[in-house]
């Protein structure tokens, strides 16, 4: 164990950081450390406390260790424990010189969500520490020196050249490394391709390397279409069936922005047919298509699909980034690009590296070359997978009404509800600690109204089942079955 562990609001729920350093082995650490979160107020009256087989499961502790503090706490007087109610900090211990020190908050002030079921992010507690840590040491102890100075805008090479034969492995990716531009996610991409930079592209000289009009599923991200917009792209939606994207719709777009292997949100990959057809659309256009790969590893009733890139090199840009993956605190992302936009992107770019962090990328190169990627994926397919399924089950029993959909892949799930309810059964869910996005808030402003006949522009819940931490799963889904609404 190391010498410190730092608790976040999804496992005690407040911001903790337990010093785990005390003399006397791991009980008596953990003893010392919650005594003084209790004394000096970073853990409040009537705070629960996790079971302690789930805590002991997220600190790598035998489970007899917390049970001993935990009962060590009670006797004390620290803790209390009572059947079905699980244990909490006592009333009584108020916290030392809190009147002075910590003002007391407002008991009006909105706390945050008690359950958070948002699409987006991966189980944070599941990060490989040990192994990136092994990984970033590796790394620096053999850089060379260069390594320390000004950085290629194009990426260090270590990490393309392990891309490159990685993304051709897990994804179908056919790609040298000086296609290859590292990137610090996904916005900054569309930012190097569509923003007023330096480079050229197909489209003009001075400019950026790509131009509008694009066409965009008609779900999909805000946050994406707004920076489009901000960067003068005019964005076309395309309707959406069982099908995937209605690539057969477009029309003179100079390109198309899809998330063919797992729709976004609504879920399912786009069909072979119009994988093919997209791609003969940009040929006859010259036109572009951009891929978005922003969960591609996670697969699990189902083959893994592989990138649209690997149909033509020459008319996708495939961009993909260990957001969903490891975690979206590295910044780390890549694009495989066309030959003839390599030049143009780079411009944009700038002469030096100011975005990913190169002893990130380095550590990253390794990461993925020593083969601790590759088990770290497989082990959270596993646990996603598992998750997934406790969803469906939950689901299933509670409020079999509710058809859930989009489950084969990804990290989140699409729940049908009943028409006209999606606003009331987001209110209810806020008002119960619950933090969930309806599928409402994906589509785009310019997309036609509720169709019976599309069934992605019904009422319905994105779910998000990887935020959570384990210990903290169950009651979410209770949670969420709780606030559903009746058939």
């Amino acid at each position: 164990m190391g010498e410190s562990w730092v608790n976040y609001a999804e496992r005690i729920g407040v911001d903790l950081h337990l010093e785990l350093s005390a003399p006397g082995g791991r009980r008596a650490a953990l003893t010392v450390a919650l005594r003084e979160a209790v004394r000096s107020g970073r853990l409040a009256a009537g705070t629960r406390l996790p079971p302690y087989r789930s805590l002991a499961a997220d600190l790598g502790v035998a489970r007899n260790t917390v049970a001993d503090a935990y009962a060590e706490l009670v006797a004390e007087g620290w803790l209390t424990a009572r059947q079905g109610s699980g244990t909490r900090v006592a009333e009584r211990a108020e916290p030392l010189r809190a009147a002075a020190r910590v003002p007391r908050k407002s008991p009006t002030r909105a706390r945050g969500p008690r359950h958070d079921l948002r699409q987006g992010t991966p189980d944070a507690s599941a990060f490989p520490r040990a192994a990136w840590l092994a990984s970033y040491r590796r790394a620096v102890q053999r850089a060379p020196n260069e390594v320390f100075g000004p950085g290629d805008p194009a990426g260090r090479r270590e990490l393309r050249e392990a891309l490159a034969e990685y993304l051709a492995r897990a994804r179908g990716v056919r790609a040298k490394p000086g296609r290859i531009v590292i990137c610090s996610g996904f916005a900054h991409a569309l930012r190097l391709l569509f923003g007023p930079g330096h480079g050229a592209g197909s489209g003009g000289a001075g400019g950026a390397v790509l131009r509008g009009p694009l066409a965009v599923e008609a779900y999909g991200l805000g946050f994406h279409r707004e920076l489009l917009t901000a960067a003068g792209v005019r964005t076309v939606p395309l309707p959406l069936d069982e099908d995937g994207a209605r690539v057969d719709l477009l029309g003179r777009e100079r390109g198309v922005l899809l998330t063919p292997a797992h729709q976004f949100p609504t879920g399912g990959p786009l069909h072979p047919t119009r994988r093919a057809a997209v791609v003969d659309w940009a040929r006859a256009r010259d036109a572009v298509v951009v891929e978005d790969d922003y969960d591609g590893e996670f697969r699990y009733d189902r083959k893994p699909v592989g990138a649209v890139q690997g149909l033509d090199p020459e008319r996708v840009v495939h961009i993909g980034s260990v957001s969903k993956s490891l975690s979206p605190a590295l910044r780390l992302g890549w694009m495989v690009l066309p030959e003839r936009y390599v030049d143009g992107v780079l411009a944009a770019k700038g002469e030096r590296e100011a975005w990913a962090s190169v002893l990130d990328q380095l550590s990253l190169a390794d990461f993925i070359v020593s083969g601790a990627y590759d088990r770290h994926v497989r082990r959270m397919r596993q646990r996603y997978r598992r998750r997934r399924d406790r969803l469906v089950e939950a689901l299933a029993e509670h409020a079999p009404h509710v058809r859930v959909t989009g489950v084969a892949a990804g990290l989140h799930a699409v729940l049908r509800l009943p028409p006209g309810t999606e606003r009331s059964t987001l209110k209810a869910a806020a008002w119960h600690g619950v933090a969930l996005e309806g599928l409402a808030a994906f589509r785009h402003p310019q997309a036609h109204g509720a169709d019976d006949a599309d069934p992605a522009v019904r009422d319905g819940l994105v779910v998000g089942y990887a935020t959570p931490p384990e210990h903290a799963y169950g009651a979410a889904l209770d949670a969420l079955c709780a606030v559903l609404p009746p058939p």
